[in-house]
């Protein structure tokens, strides 16, 4: 199988998941469709039955060695509505990785029990290295980053576009809306993550809101200056609030980088209120990727603008097709 190496696609469709940047627009919608097939098929006991049937006999393995809930368990479900047999490895203390094995031993063992390895590792580059040994070493199994470091988080991505392509879909699409992002942009690998997914789309104006400790890296600035109407800047999140389309909060990353230090008083300048939110749009979207700190206390939960646990649902189904597009079960879904 002739796998281009440098997207990891086959004739045009995912082989592995390991970056972001792998999602065209086309591929990103393509596989919204699949979702909302889905989801639909879902409804029903027969639709149900019907989608537990597309990958029954095939096998997943959940590599997690970095702390998960959302990600791992809705890749789980994903797996199971599928009717995959799922398994997993939580911590390399009762892995073979404890005797010295390496990693990649450890999940090339994997891969003769399993269909698709999907693995949430702290350092970054790891699925991809995983990818390109399967490759040099024509093993036909199937790779998904399910977070990755602080680099990449591809899937998550994926489903907060999704979200946004749901929310937007009768309003005229992504294209041309200010989106504001908000947190630990440095080191937020969420908010990075789709900020690459944002500059497929048309048109679309973005404002920045951070704690200067953590502001938005030189790279991802570059790239966004370039892919985007426009770009604004500010300390205070009350400068874009009333402008915004969307709202993506994010939390303090304090897990990478302990050496960077926000003070409170930095957190609190940017944390929504009731007071702040009153002044969004009506038809606003308040989203984040969770866990969630202080950053959007619980009261929000109750304002119909606020999407992040709608996120979480949206996630499931995300992967749901995503992993039905990988292993060549998505136009059996779409035939329903």
């Amino acid at each position: 199988m002739a796998v281009d190496q440098e997207d990891f696609t086959y004739r045009g469709r995912l082989v592995h998941l390991v970056h972001t940047r792998q999602f065209t627009r086309r591929l990103a919608e393509d596989i919204f469709d699949v979702a909302d097939r889905a989801r639909r098929l879902n409804t029903s006991r027969p639709g149900s039955a019907y989608l537990k049937e597309s990958l029954v006999g095939r096998l997943a393995l959940l590599y997690f060695v970095q702390p998960s809930t959302r990600t791992f368990l809705s890749f789980h479900a994903a797996a199971s509505l599928l009717g995959m047999s799922t398994a997993e490895v939580r911590s390399r203390e009762i892995s073979s990785e404890m005797k010295g094995e390496s990693a990649l031993d450890s999940v090339r063992t994997f891969a003769m029990y399993h269909d698709l390895i999907i693995i949430r590792y702290p350092e970054p580059g790891f699925s991809e290295q995983c990818a390109r040994f399967f490759l040099d070493n024509d093993l036909r199994r199937h790779v998904i980053n399910g977070g990755s470091g602080k680099d990449d988080h591809p899937t998550q991505a994926l489903l907060d576009l999704y979200t946004l392509h749901r929310e937007f879909y009768s309003r005229g699409g992504i294209d041309g809306k200010r989106i504001l992002l908000v947190g630990d942009l440095a080191r937020g690998r969420a908010a990075r993550s789709l900020l690459q997914l944002l500059a497929r789309y048309e048109g679309v104006r973005l404002d920045l809101v951070s704690p200067p400790q953590v502001k938005l890296g030189d790279d991802m600035m570059s790239l966004s200056r370039k892919a985007f109407e426009d770009v604004r800047e500010s300390e205070h999140i009350e400068d874009f609030l009333q402008d915004a389309d969307a709202v993506y909060m994010t939390r303090v990353q304090s897990e990478y980088d302990p050496h960077i230090e926000v003070p409170e008083s930095a957190i609190d300048s940017y944390g929504l209120t009731p007071a702040r939110v009153a002044t969004l749009k009506a038809d606003a979207v308040i989203m984040h990727p969770l866990p969630r700190r202080s950053e959007i206390p619980t009261i929000l939960d109750r304002d119909p603008r606020s999407r992040y646990w709608d996120q979480v649902e949206n996630g499931m189904w995300a992967r749901v097709a995503l992993i039905a597009h990988i292993l060549g079960s998505d136009s059996r879904i779409m035939s329903a």
